[in-house]
């Protein structure tokens, strides 16, 4: 009986591989991936470092973390427990679903993306169900990095932005370039600054609207300069439009597909913010390609190749979309948008009365709000997670700092609760922001 991989290796501490017959090192090392090395550079490290130092005696208000499934405020008209019910009950859907997914759910994912989108074109072959929005960018990058030329190819990325997509550039072998969002501009593009950025070897551009982290929700005619710029670079658009729709206080949301005509555009979206079920894992990503851009590249054959390989998400959420897509639970949109509107309201009015505070606009869309603080007017705090740390010591509130999420000195506040909460929340910000407040 041959030994086992364990019998024939033993893996030393120093990262080196032996046979364990000769105990002579091998040319293969183990090497710790780079994510790995600091834990707390990403969101969700921060988030678990901070709320291991909270020594308040007050209850934890949590504006770090966008999820607002826990609020029964936010839950009010909702009505997704009926089609999964329906998808369980007719035991249809206990099996494998096709790797890409189930074909009636994949088309009403494409009806969903297309509705009043001119020149989409997008058909239920050009739609793979996802587990969640993480696992569609993560696929969307894998494909990417490989380069025919053997270059190594560059992506450009929005600063502030979601630090998702440079950890998956990373692991895929990718060059990450960022490109600033302007906060006294609606935290709109610099079309100018994309130009310099690119070259020959850039792959994409990633837009992400209605916008996390800053609440931006951007023009139609904004969204067309985007999309003439990056025909005129030859790029692939990214959009990642998992807030799509969650907008307010009168704006639009215009889908980047419409501008697939000028430049090929990949849809990311999903069910986990707009119907409060990040649990479900369910995403998606969805190709709109009218004019063919994408052909010679064969990025959809590799697509494909690609969901052939990785695990979809479960078959009850899939057979479960199009229920949830018909447009019964407008309601219940209508609703979230409403709190959302009255959170953003209340947090943009209560930063104007916070000296060490400011914010240039009023969050339109998303789940969202950046925020600078002037950490000169600050005793004690020298920066932005300064300020996060010591806040949540002394007063139990959680906000993420901007440095994680590429914006040094400004921070990043979830919307998804109730304004008496959020209230509470400001009050206790303002009592810090006293109390740290230097005198002339």
């Amino acid at each position: 009986m041959p030994p086992s991989i364990l019998d024939q290796v033993t893996i030393y501490k120093n990262g080196s591989i032996t046979n364990s017959s000769s105990d002579k090192p091998c040319k293969r090392r183990i090497c710790n991936s780079l994510l790995v090395e600091d834990q707390k550079a990403t969101i969700r490290g921060v988030v678990y470092d901070f709320l291991s130092k909270s020594r308040s005696e007050k209850s934890l208000i949590s504006l770090g973390v966008g999820d607002a499934s826990s609020f029964p405020a936010f839950q009010q008209g909702q009505d997704v427990s009926k089609a999964i019910i329906d998808s369980v009950s007719s035991e249809k859907f206990n099996g494998y679903a096709p790797s890409c997914g189930i074909p009636f759910s994949r088309r009403a994912v494409a009806d969903y993306l297309s509705w009043g989108v001119e020149y989409a074109g997008i058909g239920e072959d050009d739609v793979f169900l996802t587990c969640g929005g993480t696992q569609a960018v993560q696929i969307c990058l894998t494909v990417l990095s490989n380069s025919r030329d053997g270059c190594k190819p560059n992506i450009l990325l929005p600063n502030p932005g979601f630090p998702l997509y440079e950890s998956l550039s990373m692991l895929n072998g990718i060059e990450t370039r960022f490109y600033d969002l302007v906060p006294d501009q609606n935290w709109e593009l610099d079309l100018g600054q994309i130009k310099t950025l690119s070259d020959s070897h850039t792959v994409a551009i990633v837009i992400i609207n209605p916008n996390n982290p800053s609440g931006a929700v951007y023009s139609r005619s904004h969204l067309h300069q985007i999309a003439e710029t990056a025909g005129e670079l030859n790029l692939l658009v990214i959009a990642d439009e998992i807030y799509g729709h969650m907008v307010f206080g009168g704006n639009k949301f215009v889908p980047m597909a419409g501008f697939a005509s000028i430049a090929p555009v990949i849809t990311i979206g999903g069910l986990s913010k707009r119907w409060l079920v990040p649990g479900w894992r369910l995403g998606w990503l969805a190709i709109c390609d009218p004019q063919g851009f994408l052909r010679q590249s064969q990025v959809k054959e590799a697509i494909q190749t690609l969901m052939n390989i990785v695990s979809g998400p479960a078959s009850i959420i899939q057979a479960a979309v199009p229920g949830l897509l018909s447009g019964s639970n407008q309601d219940f949109h209508n609703n979230v948008l409403k709190l959302l509107e009255s959170s953003a309201d209340t947090c943009y009015e209560k930063i104007g009365q916070i000296k060490a505070l400011s914010c240039y606009s009023k969050p339109q869309g998303g789940m969202f709000i950046m925020v600078e603080v002037k950490t000169s007017l600050l005793a004690g705090i020298n920066d932005d997670m300064d300020f996060a740390r010591e806040l949540i010591k002394e007063e139990s509130v959680l906000v993420l700092p901007g440095s994680v999420i590429g914006l040094k000195n400004w921070v990043r506040i979830f919307l998804g609760v109730p304004v008496d909460l959020m209230r509470e929340a400001f009050d206790r910000i303002n009592s810090f922001s006293e109390r740290h407040l230097l005198t002339a």
